[in-house]
């Protein structure tokens, strides 16, 4: 078989909020998900063994990374069960790490895809998805990207989302990696099984639609990561400060965050003018 290649693309929570905490730790979320044509690309290959390579400009990032922790190789073994199957896996790694648009997480999702198909499993992406719960709250909605989804419980529980709108969207990480463990432990959740109170409408007819109907959401998890890394307020500070800015706001745990656009040229021009050798800036579209 030919090599297989999967996109794995950034990851934004248009929303994100957090209903509770389960009586064992877990977190009980909301989120409006989207996916960017900006990301990672996953190749996989046959091969006798099973092996790993990372490119591109984030690749230091993570060569570094004990076997044990990355999470594509994790995946890789979890689909194999034991069999012994072999892949020669390499990933071009464009995404900041730790930067709450799901990099590992998309990452290991397109391995999973890949993999899938590499190895002839015929896993529908709804199993691929529970397989993937064990590894990440993140992975099952990475799963069914460039679907935009509504992603709710611990992470289990994917529904379709509002159609989208034609939005552009510029992302800003400001060079500060953030864990998302500190961040829920700062939120300070309390014990409770919450109902959901958002009403989801079918879609938007614009963008301006679609970022009014956001900015009556919210991000639970942006107020204690303000607290804990005070470049994500400077950073949305900016963004929302840019000509055509329809709402601004961080992504995830942080510490990436996002403003969202109606048409190419205000995201394009938008980037530009936020441009420092210490972010990392992308304009891009919302797949949808």
């Amino acid at each position: 078989m030919t090599a297989i290649t999967e996109f794995a693309p950034a990851k934004i929570n248009l929303t994100l909020h957090v209903l509770g905490k389960r009586e064992d730790g877990y977190h009980l979320l909301e989120s409006l998900v989207v996916f960017a044509d900006t990301g990672d690309t996953l190749t996989v290959e046959a091969a006798d063994g099973l092996s790993f390579h990372v490119t591109g400009p984030n690749a230091a990032a993570l060569v570094a990374t004990p076997e044990a922790d990355n999470l594509v190789l994790r995946a890789a073994r979890l689909l194999d069960a034991g069999a012994g199957r072999g892949a020669r896996i390499t990933l071009d790694k464009h995404l900041p790490v730790a930067a709450g648009i799901g990099g590992g997480s998309a990452d290991c999702a397109a391995a999973m895809r890949a993999l899938n198909t590499l190895w002839g499993l015929g896993h529908e992406l709804d199993a691929l998805g529970a397989f993937g719960l064990e590894l990440g709250a993140d992975v099952p909605v990475c799963i069914q990207a460039p679907r935009p989804c509504v992603m709710s419980g611990i992470g289990e529980e994917i529904a379709r989302a509002p159609v989208m709108p034609e939005i552009w969207c510029v992302l800003v990480n400001p060079g500060v990696p953030v864990a998302t463990g500190p961040v829920f432990k700062a939120l300070n959740a309390q014990p409770t099984t919450a109902e959901s109170d958002t009403f989801w409408p079918g879609g938007f007819s614009d963008a301006r639609a679609a970022a009014r109907f956001m900015t009556t959401c919210r991000n639970d998890l942006e107020a204690p990561a303000r607290t804990m890394v005070p470049q994500v307020g400077e950073t949305i500070r900016a963004i929302a400060a840019t000509d055509g800015c329809l709402m601004a706001r961080m992504s995830g745990s942080g510490a990436t965050c996002f403003g969202l656009y109606a048409d190419e040229e205000a995201a394009m021009s938008a980037a530009a003018s936020l441009g420092r050798d210490d972010w990392w800036v992308e304009a891009a579209r919302i797949q949808g």
